[in-house]
Order: C-alpha cells, then structure tokens, then sequence
C-alpha cells in the first residue's frame, strides 16, 4: 500500500468509528468506500473490514461499559448466538456473487439511514423482559448478516433492539459487545481461505478504534438527536451512491 491509500483507508475507518461509536449504525459505509473509492475487491474489503472491527469492537466495549450502558447478561445471551452467526456469515461471504452482497449493501445502507430519521429514543423497559434464546436468536441473524456483507454488528442490531423499545445507549452498548467476538469468528474463517489484506486491515483497524473511542464518548456527552440525523443523511446518500452504480451496472 502506498502511503495516501493507506491514510485514505485510515480516513474511512475513523469516520466509521465515529459513526458506530456514536449510533451504532456507521458500519455499513466501511466496504462500498473501500469497493468503490479505493478500487478493493468486496470480499477482500469485506475481510479486511472485519478484522479491523476486532480492536475497535474492544475499545467500544470498554467505554460503554465503563459508563455503565452494558447490559452483561443480554450480552452474553447474544454473543452466544452471534459467534457462530459470524463464522457462517463469513462462509456465505465467500460463495454469494459480489453483486448480490452489493445489494443488500445497498438496502441495508438506505435502511438503516431511513430507520435513524424515523425513530426516536426509546423509553426504557424491563431488560429481563428480553428472553435469553430470543436473544441469542437475534445474535445469530446479526453475527451472520454482519460477517457476509462486513458491515459491523451494531448496524444490524441497534434497529433490532431499539424496535423492541431497548434504550438506544443500552442498545449501543450491546451492540459494541458482541462486535469483537463476532469478528474474531468471521476473521479466522476469511483467514483460512487467504483473502485477508493484512495491511488494509491494520490502517482501518487504527481509524475504526480511534473513532470508535471518540463516537461512544460523544454518544454520552452530546444531544443523540442531532448525531442521529447527521449519520442518517450520510447513510441515505451512500445507499442512493451504491443504488445508482448497481442501476448503471445493470443497464449496462
């Protein structure tokens, strides 16, 4: 890697970070940056993407659990679904066409920036009201769907937790738990099968963990209201970027 791309890949992980730590949903712009900007094959982007979520993952957990917004025993029951949720994401990854993982890129993307405008904080409930196999049943779908695509756990599971009227630091603060634990499982699968950029993934690795540990403090210190719609536009037009470059792939 040359020195710009690696502080372009550098660039791409912090504003990432930034996003997840504050949100919980910045994950998804990672790969289509790196796909469509910095000219990365998808499963190699998407490999990278992961390992690189490890040490942010872990950095994210510290600061929300040193404000005390992690929930341990939820936490757990996801992990316990989320693990090998990863390693078949991962696996699914590396057989599913590129274009296809592109699409759900792409409505994921828009998803999640519409589900940001849209809702507001939720009132908090009972936690122990969330059952532990649902809970490991939603660790499964959110390790599987994030390892695939590399967009990160917090993305598919914020929106999850939230809709279940979790509050959204709370929610969050989960979502950051099981991150690592998610991506350890992805990465020793993408290891295996030698699609690992190692370079990429240390320069990210920086840029992820640097925002990560900025977003989670501002989450705790700034109005949410105002994050959320920042992060929601920026996802809208990433989803409508990738959209309209699988519009012009296709009728081509």
């Amino acid at each position: 890697m040359t020195i710009g791309e690696m502080i372009a890949s550098g660039g791409f992980g912090l504003l990432a970070g930034l996003m997840i730590g504050c949100a919980g949903i910045g994950g998804v712009i990672l790969v289509p940056a790196l796909t469509y900007l910095a000219g990365v094959p998808i499963r190699h982007a998407i490999a990278a993407a992961m390992m690189a979520y490890i040490p942010a993952g872990a950095v994210g957990t510290a600061v929300y659990a040193r404000e005390g917004s992690i929930c341990w025993s939820m936490a757990l029951w996801l992990g316990v679904g989320a693990m090998p949720g990863g390693w078949l994401g991962a696996r699914a990854g590396a057989v599913v066409p590129p274009f296809v993982i592109e699409i759900v890129i792409a409505v994921m993307t828009l998803g999640s920036g519409c589900y940001a405008l849209a809702t507001r904080a939720a009132v908090g409930r009972e936690q122990d009201r969330l059952a532990g196999p649902a809970l490991a049943g939603i660790g499964t779908v959110t390790g599987f769907l994030s390892a695939m695509t590399g967009t990160g756990g917090p993305l598919v599971l914020v929106p999850i937790l939230v809709s279940l009227r979790l509050p959204l630091l709370a929610s969050v603060g989960l979502s950051q738990a099981i991150q690592a634990p998610i991506a350890i499982l992805a990465t020793i699968s993408n290891v295996g099968r030698g699609n690992t950029d190692y370079a990429l993934a240390g320069c990210l690795a920086l840029g992820l963990t640097a925002g990560s540990w900025t977003g989670a403090r501002l989450a705790h210190r700034l109005p949410r209201a105002v994050l959320k719609r920042i992060i929601a536009l920026i996802l809208i037009a990433t989803g409508v970027l990738i959209a309209a470059k699988l519009a012009m792939a296709l009728a081509a």
